[in-house]
């Protein structure tokens, strides 16, 4: 049989990482940590958003700079992966870890301590620095501590669960925390717990660290400068520019989103010149030349694209619209975090049986579905049942069942999602040399980065077309029939409360497209053999086994 593994050791090809055996408990240590570190970085996208009224108010933020608290730990994160990615490659994985969770955790403590507006933002863009260092470093260490086979598809599992139930898990942790106030006796707004959490997690996760995870070897010396800046302020610059057309304050039209749009997109041409010229690249072309993984990549983009989309749109239909509270809607989404541990489980066993084009390819078919269902969301929008609703002070969706409408579809989004994330991350990075796990996974959280920006700012230009359209059309109707039963403020907001609907499910149904895309992609270009899987080493060697 024939098959691909490590060459031989030499000078011009250094011996790929060939992973002790370890003890059932340490590797079970080692993947707590690695999970709880990849958790907190996920959930504090969510965690902070459920907080933004309160935190306007404590602090006297107005909206357009609140937004920032969320935009600005996005930046920074999907802006500095890459080079958090390398930096774990060259001056060893598990020390960058621990220099980024402790970066977060401190970040956490200015963050949750912070009595005006430039330290809480300048605390996001340093949390987001700090989950940049540390997230790529999390996912390469699974790659290089736990042996091909089941032992990393469980660990992959368990990391790609994390990835998902972070999301949910924010919304519930935010909408409890900011209900509180005061934590052990001592009074205080409860938004800063939603920082103040991080800092003993990160701390206690950084000193554990050193004990059961193994450093990986270093490349001192070899960090591409000119790339580095280039890649790292094109990112920047993409996704600023991806998240201000998403705004509808700004959108597509806005003159610092074309700036910034053309200038990452020109930076990023320059870092592509540069990489294919240096000797020791940020980000060697030999990452993205094998057909798989680049499709992993690509499929890794398109997806996030879709379902954070959803958690945005679904969120605020179920609180605007069908009226839940904020904790509320964040335990409407604890069903994503079971079925997307569900998923993960079963798509970790089925990798060692099946290839993983056919279970992340059906995963993305179950949530396009899932989306699909979700775009059928419908509630009454005539102008005289708006304006009966609302000065009967209810909410136009009070109709709508959870159980029957909203529940299965979330179940299964997350249930399909379980399937793809498993099979596609082990595909990213699968023999990906020793020496590029951590750009390798870099790149990957790069993808899902730039995804979830990119979905978000398409979703958001389409749901603002919908809304607008019909926002005008309901607009001279409500004036008729409000009569003086609503005041021009509330007037304004009936014509957005009755129009938004349109617009969240449209942009829904496009997300399902996307999904839908993503599986095409998946079933046409992963060509990776689920028993190659259970192989180490880089692309290209065959060898004989047997």
């Amino acid at each position: 049989m024939t098959t691909t593994a490590p060459p031989p050791a030499s000078p011009a090809s250094p011996a790929p990482d060939v992973v002790a055996t370890e003890s059932p408990a340490r590797l079970g240590w080692a993947l707590v940590l690695i999970s709880i570190a990849q958790l907190v970085v996920v959930l504090d996208a969510t965690i902070a958003t459920i907080a933004l009224p309160f935190i306007g108010s404590d602090l006297d933020i107005g909206s357009a700079s609140l937004a920032w608290v969320v935009t600005g730990y996005s930046l920074a994160f999907g802006g500095l992966l890459l080079l958090g990615g390398r930096l774990g490659d060259i001056f060893g994985r598990r020390r960058i870890f621990v220099i980024g969770l402790t970066v977060f955790a401190v970040a956490s403590l200015l963050g949750g301590l912070a009595t005006n507006e430039g330290l809480l933002l300048g605390a996001r863009g340093l949390q987001g620095f700090g989950a940049a260092l540390a997230s790529p470093a999390a996912l390469a260490l699974i790659a290089t501590t736990f042996p091909a086979g089941p032992a990393r598809n469980r660990a992959f599992a368990v990391y790609a669960a994390m990835s998902g139930v972070g999301a949910a898990v924010g919304l519930i942790l935010g909408g409890w925390l900011t209900g509180l106030d005061s934590a052990f006796g001592v009074e205080m707004s409860g938004w800063r717990l939603t920082f103040l959490i991080n800092v003993p997690i990160g701390l206690v996760a950084a000193a554990l660290a050193p004990r059961f995870l193994k450093e990986s070897d270093t490349q001192l010396g070899r960090l591409d400068i000119p790339g580095a800046l280039t890649g790292t302020l094109g990112l920047l610059g993409l996704v600023f520019g991806l998240t201000r057309a998403g705004e509808e304050a700004h959108g597509w039209g806005d003159q610092w989103t074309i700036a910034s749009l053309v200038s990452g997109v020109a930076l990023l041409a320059a870092f592509a010149v540069i990489e294919s010229r240096v000797e020791h690249p940020l980000l060697p072309i030999r990452i993205l030349q094998n057909r798989t993984r680049a499709a992993s990549f690509l499929v890794m983009m398109i997806i996030p694209a879709a379902m954070f989309s959803m958690f945005f749109f679904l969120s605020l239909f179920i609180q605007q619209v069908v009226g839940y509270s904020s904790l509320r809607t964040g335990f409407a989404f604890l069903p994503f975090s079971v079925g997307i541990i569900a998923g993960s489980v079963l798509s970790s066993n089925l990798v060692n049986r099946y290839d993983a084009r056919f279970i992340a390819g059906t995963g993305a078919l179950l949530g396009s579905i899932a989306l699909f269902g979700l775009s059928r969301l419908d509630v009454p929008d005539s102008a005289s049942t708006i304006v009966s609703t609302l000065a009967a002070g209810g909410h136009l969706g009070a109709d709508v069942s959870y159980w029957a409408s909203i529940f299965p579809f979330v179940l299964l989004l997350s249930f399909g999602m379980g399937l793809v994330f498993v099979p596609m991350t082990l595909t990213a990075v699968h023999h990906v040399r020793d020496e590029d796990t951590g750009i390798g996974s870099g790149v990957l959280n790069t993808m899902q980065q730039v995804g979830g920006a990119l979905g978000l700012a398409i979703l958001s230009t389409v749901s603002l077309q919908f809304t607008s359209s019909r926002a005008d059309e309901l607009g001279p109707q409500l004036a008729q029939q409000a009569g003086d039963r609503l005041t021009p403020e509330q007037l304004g907001y009936a014509s957005y409360l009755g129009s938004f609907t349109d617009g969240a499910t449209a942009a829904i149904l496009v997300g399902a497209i996307l999904m839908l895309i993503g599986a095409i992609v998946a079933f046409m270009f992963i060509d990776v053999k689920h028993d190659e899987l259970a192989t180490d080493g880089p692309d290209g060697v065959p060898v004989h086994i047997g």
